[in-house]
């Protein structure tokens, strides 16, 4: 499934993965197809939405979080296994095209695509009647392939996503995604068109599909619907309306710099470094209520267990709800635009502009294969309240 976005990632609609047609394979961007001096040709990056997982050691201010895809994974970034993934162009196309097509007896398909070195797919129309396609080389086109098989044919590797229920960084028997789960085919040539398809190719060559009749090019905001993980694309130019990653750090410093306090234990509240990673809070993390909005030092009075172990009392406003800790989201291909820090996802309190979080909140994200919900894009949880966002209300020093 894709849900398509407007130039600025915004009112996605959905539209059916099914569709005949050719097929891809998924590389790393490491300056592939470009001349010795030259830039790279970027055709895009695909981005995991996240996933946080809880539930680890239990420490005094909570649960120790044990990963998180909030700009990578738990275990890191590595190889083919990785929370975001930039595709160029190869130094040698390697896409297909449909070449012939042939009808035969259903049961005599799997003799007719024994050649390993054929592309093929093959379309079951009854009992007694197929179609196989047979594909040849394309030199205008780069294929990207994706899914949960670490196969070599496989370029980009990913695993489950769960809504607060953590990332699967291993194979996994009870894994919804596909094996080859979906492939991009990107044009050498400008304006360098990336459409997707369902499924890849398997070590056969071969893949098998029913049909459907779609748009499938892919456009800044597009979702990417794995029946088990959800893939953001985003252009180069939508990349370019957001926060770099040195944005985002001074976008820390300057929060920091403002020295917000506890309203209540006047201690001075900091966000922690990204280098530190996601562990325990510290003892100047600052905390959320998550209904109303006020930050705070961790304290551990105006608790609610008759309603959960997470729902406290604001001693400013007298609401019950949440108290979570805040993180900066580090995902920078998440971000809208280089907003402030000024608003953070309920329940998960992951922080970032006004813009990004008004948009996901309003965005439904696929939830198994008939449900949407909006999500934190940053580690998945489940968004509740009225708006599924609240804005940071800060005390500055007293001095």
């Amino acid at each position: 499934m894709v849900l398509e976005g407007n130039p600025e990632v915004g009112s996605p609609r959905t539209s059916d993965l099914q569709h005949p047609g050719n097929k891809g394979s998924c590389v790393l961007s490491s300056g592939e197809g470009a001349q010795p001096d030259e830039e790279p040709i970027k055709y895009g990056e695909l981005i995991v939405l996240g996933c946080c997982e809880e539930g680890g050691e239990e420490t005094e201010a909570g649960p120790r979080a044990r990963g998180c895809y909030n700009g990578c994974l738990a275990s890191g970034d590595k190889g083919r296994r990785r929370s975001r993934l930039a595709l160029s162009r190869r130094p040698h196309a390697n896409g297909v095209k449909p070449d012939v097509m042939h009808h035969i007896s259903t049961p005599l398909v799997s003799k007719a695509l024994s050649n390993r070195g054929q592309h093929s797919i093959s379309y079951t129309l009854s009992r007694s009647h197929s179609v196989i396609v047979e594909y040849t080389h394309d030199s205008d086109t780069d294929m990207f392939q994706i899914g949960r098989s670490t196969e070599n044919m496989i370029d980009f590797v990913v695993t489950d996503t769960s809504p607060g229920g953590g990332a699967a960084e291993g194979p996994s028997a009870q894994s919804t995604i596909s094996r080859y789960a979906c492939r991009i085919l990107c044009a050498r040539r400008p304006p360098y068109t990336a459409r997707i398809y369902a499924a890849g190719f398997d070590a056969s060559s071969n893949i098998f599909l029913g049909v459907e009749d779609e748009s499938n090019v892919l456009q800044d905001g597009s979702l990417i619907d794995l029946c088990g993980a959800t893939l953001l694309w985003r252009t180069p130019a939508g990349l370019l309306r957001a926060p770099t990653l040195k944005q985002l750090e001074a976008q820390r410093q300057e929060a920091n710099a403002a020295r917000p306090q506890c309203p209540v234990g006047l201690s001075t509240l900091a966000f922690p470094s990204p280098a530190r990673g996601r562990t325990a809070p510290d003892k100047q993390q600052p905390w959320v209520y998550v209904r109303c909005g006020h930050v705070h030092g961790y304290h551990g009075w105006g608790c609610r267990r008759e309603r959960g172990p997470q729902e406290r009392e604001c001693p400013l406003c007298r609401l019950v709800g949440p108290y979570v800790p805040l993180w900066l989201g580090q995902e920078a291909g998440l971000c809208l635009d280089p907003g402030p820090p000024s608003h953070a996802f309920a329940p998960c309190g992951h922080v970032c502009s006004e813009k990004t979080a008004r948009y996901w909140a309003q965005t439904p994200l696929p939830h198994g294969t008939h449900a949407f919900h909006a999500a934190c894009p940053f580690c998945g949880a489940w968004l509740t309240g009225e708006h599924g966002c609240v804005r940071l209300i800060f005390q500055g020093p007293l001095d």
